[in-house]
């Protein structure tokens, strides 16, 4: 048995045999590489965290500017993101059939309301229950009348268009999503690649709020990180 089996019971063989085969086959470095990539991951989960508390709170404020209803927007009714949003899609066969793609993001809001204390909820707090993932989803093609071109696309300077918005916040959560499965984040396919995708966050971040984005650049270790790759 190796002296260091334990790795492979720590981590598991499969996993850990990609680190392996990226490091030429040499077990010691393998593991140097796994920790840089455990390392890169908790400083990008930081930024991105930060990013996701720039664009809630831009598209709130958006919204908000220019809903008409006395209801937070949220928790209205009416709102654009709970409201049936009916889309035809054609299956296997040419079968057609319609979906309503609103309706995971009303499981969310709804569930949120509860867990924030039903009929007394607070729109801040419903807002901050709201996982990453809905908030992504709002810049989807299919809600380019309903919300882009109705309201989010004042949260961006620049006039940008939704479809590059929505492909880089994309890009930001496909990698939160494999650095909470503790995946490993190097040697993607370039529009995954970590430095790439960090780099077109911060460009979003700048649009949103430049200030923001000035902070959060100097507090990252991520360029440090990156460059120090065993």
């Amino acid at each position: 048995m190796s002296s260091d089996f334990w790795i492979d019971q720590w981590l598991g063989s499969p996993r850990f045999q990609r680190s392996v085969d990226s490091a030429g086959g040499d077990r010691g470095d393998a593991l140097a590489l796994y920790e840089w990539n455990a390392s890169l991951s908790a400083a990008l989960l930081k930024d991105f965290s930060h990013f996701e508390v720039a664009l809630r709170n831009a598209y709130d404020k958006a919204i908000s500017s220019a809903w008409k209803n006395s209801t937070h927007w949220l928790v209205d009714p009416q709102s654009p993101v709970v409201v049936p949003l009916w889309r035809v899609k054609t299956h296997s066969g040419g079968l057609k059939r319609g979906s309503d793609i609103n309706e995971k993001n009303r499981r969310q809001v709804f569930r949120a309301i509860d867990n924030c204390g039903k009929k007394n909820a607070e729109a801040g707090k419903v807002i901050a229950e709201l996982t990453f993932g809905f908030w992504r989803y709002m810049t989807t093609s299919a809600h380019e009348k309903s919300l882009w071109v109705t309201y989010l696309h004042k949260a961006f300077s620049g006039k940008p268009q939704r479809s590059d918005i929505d492909r880089i916040i994309g890009t930001v959560h496909i990698l939160r999503n494999r650095i909470a499965h503790q995946e490993q984040i190097f040697n993607l396919a370039h529009e995954f690649d970590p430095a790439i995708v960090h780099t077109e966050m911060m460009t979003v971040l700048e649009r949103i709020n430049p200030e923001a984005k000035a902070r959060v650049l100097a507090s990252s270790s991520v360029a440090e990180v990156l460059n120090s790759r065993p």
